[in-house]
């Protein structure tokens, strides 16, 4: 298996465009026929290459990996210290107000809609009960967890978000946005698999019913840009994945024909 786009590459680093769905490296208890991406990229540069961070495994996006101590070292106290800068981008579904019962912290407006901007600051802690599922809350074991987010484009029934992790918990962001009565389209472990994205619940008089597939059948969750220092200048670098063509496509038909569509305000 051929290693992913590189998107950046010198002495110190490498950063890689990690396709959704492929593992960072092995997950206790979870069979997978992928080779995780730490397995091939040490079997291209060394036992010596290690990660820097991690995204989930249905998130697609910057993987960016250190190529020396020194250069691991420097970059992780950057994480430790929550000064390098995530980006991810979501199409969120946004659950109408009767489906909210039960949701922990719905995020809308007296009005029903979405704020310019919001900030979920919600503990995450391992499911107990279901392998590989986070919980949102004061748990036993929970960590803080905080997640700044922006509305970028609303759409009725769906929203593209911004989202920007101030800390890195496991499936953080997901949680959050579930928590909020947004949950991630596509998501199996905090979504609502009924709600899907079909041209033809957007295009009047779509003809291709019979054989017709969502815009989007992957998480809709993408790891775009990672802004850090540089390990050996101190200058600040980024690093950028471009967003996944489905996801372009499924923007592409939101905006041409769903109605009544709300911009958010440019920042």
């Amino acid at each position: 298996m051929p290693l992913p786009t590189i998107l950046y590459e010198d002495d110190v680093l490498v950063a890689f465009d990690k396709p959704a769905g492929l593992p960072v490296v092995p997950e206790p208890g979870i069979t997978s026929t992928l080779v995780p991406l730490m397995r091939l990229v040490r079997a291209q540069y060394g036992e010596s290459v290690a990660t820097v961070h991690r995204i989930d495994t249905e998130t697609g996006g910057v993987l960016l990996c250190a190529k020396t101590k020194p250069a691991l070292d420097f970059l992780s106290g950057q994480f430790q210290g929550k000064t390098a800068q995530k980006i991810h981008h979501a199409l969120v579904a946004v659950l109408p107000p009767e489906a909210l019962t039960g949701v922990t912290a719905p995020i809308r407006t007296p009005a029903g809609l979405l704020p310019e901007t919001f900030t979920v600051e919600l503990a995450v802690a391992k499911d107990e009960h279901q392998s590989g599922r986070m919980l949102g809350g004061k748990l036993r074991g929970s960590r803080p967890a905080t997640t700044e987010f922006r509305p970028l484009d609303h759409f009725g029934r769906f929203a593209w978000l911004e989202c920007r992790p101030l800390t890195g918990r496991t499936h953080q962001v997901r949680v959050h946005l579930a928590a909020s009565g947004l949950p991630v389209l596509n998501d199996p472990l905090y979504g609502t698999p009924e709600i899907e994205l079909r041209l033809s619940a957007l295009k009047r008089g779509y003809k291709g019913r019979d054989h017709e597939q969502p815009l989007i059948r992957r998480l809709a969750l993408h790891a775009g840009v990672l802004t850090v220092k540089h390990p050996s200048t101190g200058e600040p670098i980024t690093f950028t994945a471009p967003l996944p063509h489905e996801f372009a496509v499924a923007l592409k038909n939101l905006r041409k024909y769903s109605a009544g569509v709300r911009r958010a305000p440019a920042a």
